[in-house]
């Protein structure tokens, strides 16, 4: 019933001149439940308002926005870091066609192309509230719902009715090889083709280089679902086509500079937690005498497409422990399936995934993957995670470990590769220091009890850029999250999903549609490895002025080692105040 929602781009013909009218508008969104305030819409001027905004507000889709009218917008950044700003358009009558169009941007006799810069209209997607966490209701008393402005939809142009706003979300990708300097260019805002106004922008390009994404070196590990690319797009999983529209999807992951390959050992590891099941990508089968074989086909295609778009740092395999303990293989002997259930610690446990390990580890081996791959647990009780770790140590010990920890179990297992601890977790100094020293990979995790920082759909944007600062702040090596995109039913219209906070599931939307959240987030990876970059510089300068910079940047960066809830204000001022302080550090 989707496509009843979603069409393509088209262009027809007016009736009334020769002009081509191109159609903007793609899909419907929900109704806003808001009541529209008719006396405040009749004082905004006739016509389209057009005014820059600000980038840590979610404007209401039928409030007049409270903005002060601005043309002119200026942002400061490395080479090879990605810009954002926030255009505000709303108007008391119905407008067609609106559109932008870059110029380019000059700076002396230096020229940036038109092409670095991108403006996506922002659509409204159905959220709540936090409500229980975990344990969400959906009381609509307690509760209300709400349309959220959160999806970065790919449209050229849009359609807008009466009595709307519609936040224009700008995107500068400031080329590595950029010379450093004041750069200026505008904004045109289009009206069927034609001008309706001229926004200015200024981009102070920093003699400073940040790496491309694949060689950043925070640990970002959004959990993919490719499983609900091929629902969405109807097609067969693991076929050609799947792959086709699963490419732009997975190349914004990687362009954020994610490190983790998500797999599965064998069915569904989290027992349908989120819309859609995962789909096999190792398929187990007891052979008539009792021996195992397993088919790598499907496991094999996806890592390697992964490596592929640059995320080669891990494959991080779900799970030995899934949260049913249960298993699926085929039976040789009778053709069908067989469900059983394997509890760890037990001589079952024991007997199938004995023999899985060493093929497994053999297969890796020969793919050059062993290095590389971890057995993946998902907070399961400390006895179960004992029994699996033993066993993965005796059989297969060059395998590695990746364990998301809410128990301190990294205390009996210093040797784990990949440690992802609960959000607000303490990690001992010296423990950290340890894992550092010996190549151990330290990261905290948020999830759908986190209230504060979290990038639910109804979170405060800057809770993403505060979420990537925390993990410098608390001297983790980055950040997990579940999921990237585990998409509900129909995520272009509503972000709710079962009992879990609205927008838990999924940071992206379908046909490689970014988000707020997702923008933000990445904004505050790239200030982290800035720091990173700059506080090795700064270390083994002898300057006074340096060492004074150096300390700055420490204590602006210790504002972020709290995780307790902090109220909008407070959340966007320390976030600000960091960025102030990077960009000043920088010169």
């Amino acid at each position: 019933m989707r496509f009843l929602f979603y069409f393509t781009f088209i262009f027809m013909l007016s009736c009334n001149s020769s002009r081509n009218v191109l159609s903007c508008d793609t899909f419907r969104e929900l109704s806003d439940s808001a009541v529209v305030n008719d006396v405040e819409w009749k004082r905004v001027p006739n016509g389209l308002q057009v005014s820059f905004g600000t980038i840590d507000s979610r404007y209401a889709k039928t409030k007049v926005p409270v903005v002060k009218p601005e043309t002119f917008w200026k942002g400061t950044g490395w080479k090879g870091e990605r810009l954002s700003a926030q255009v505000v358009l709303w108007t008391n009558e119905k407008i067609d066609e609106v559109s932008f169009r870059f110029s380019a941007f000059k700076s002396g006799t230096s020229e940036l192309s038109p092409g670095i810069a991108q403006a996506r209209f922002v659509r409204y997607v159905m959220t709540d509230s936090f409500g229980k966490g975990c344990d969400a209701e959906r009381n609509p008393q307690k509760y209300p719902a709400s349309l959220s402005p959160d999806m970065l939809d790919n449209l050229t142009c849009f359609n807008i009715s009466s009595c709307t706003v519609r936040p224009v979300w700008i995107s500068i990708d400031i080329p590595a090889e950029a010379h450093a300097g004041i750069y200026r260019g505008t904004l045109s805002v289009l009206i069927k083709g034609k001008t309706k106004q001229k926004l200015n922008l200024e981009i102070g390009v920093q003699n400073k280089v940040l790496p491309p994404p694949a060689q950043w070196t925070y640990h970002l590990d959004l959990w993919q679902h490719p499983t609900a690319v091929a629902r969405w797009h109807n097609v067969p999983v693991w076929s050609n086509e799947h792959y086709e529209h699963l490419y732009p999807v997975m190349k914004m992951l990687a362009d954020a500079g994610q490190k983790v390959i998500t797999a599965n050992l064998n069915k569904d590891p989290w027992n349908g937690q989120c819309y859609d099941r995962y789909a096999d990508m190792i398929v187990w089968t007891k052979k008539v005498d009792g021996s195992w074989s397993y088919d790598y086909s499907a496991f094999d295609k996806w890592v390697s497409f992964m490596m592929e778009l640059g995320i080669n740092k891990m494959i991080n395999c779900y799970s030995m422990v899934p949260w049913n303990n249960e298993l699926d293989y085929r039976d040789e002997r009778t053709g069908a399936k067989v469900t059983i259930q394997a509890v760890p610690g037990t001589d079952l446990f024991a007997e199938v995934w004995t023999p899985f390990l060493k093929d497994f580890s053999k297969h890796l081996a020969q793919k050059g993957w062993l290095s590389i791959t971890n057995i993946a647990m998902d907070e399961r009780s400390p006895e179960m995670m004992k029994a699996t770790i033993s066993l993965v140590q005796k059989i297969t010990p060059d395998l590695g470990i990746s364990l998301a920890d809410n128990h301190k179990s990294y205390k009996e297992y210093p040797f784990i590769k990949d440690l992802c601890v609960k959000h607000g977790a303490v990690v001992e100094e010296a423990d950290l220091k340890y894992r550092k020293e010996n190549g151990l990979n330290t990261t905290y995790y948020s999830y759908c009890g986190t209230k504060f920082p979290n990038q639910f759909t109804f979170s405060l944007p800057a809770e993403a850029v505060y979420a990537a600062w925390y993990a410098k702040a608390a001297g983790f090596d980055g950040f997990l999250r579940w999921a990237y995109n585990s998409w509900v039913e129909n995520p272009l219209l509503d972000s709710r999903y079962s009992t879990w906070p609205a927008g838990d599931t999924y940071l992206v939307y379908p046909e490689a549609r970014s988000s707020i959240r997702f923008e933000r987030l990445r904004e505050g990876i790239q200030d982290v490895e800035k720091i990173r970059i700059i506080q090795n510089e700064l270390a083994v300068s002898k300057k006074t002025e340096d060492s004074e910079k150096l300390k700055r940047l420490t204590s602006v960066l210790s504002a972020f080692s709290s995780t307790n809830a902090r109220n909008a204000e407070e959340c966007i001022y320390i976030v600000n105040a960091g960025k102030e302080v990077l960009n000043e550090v920088s010169r």
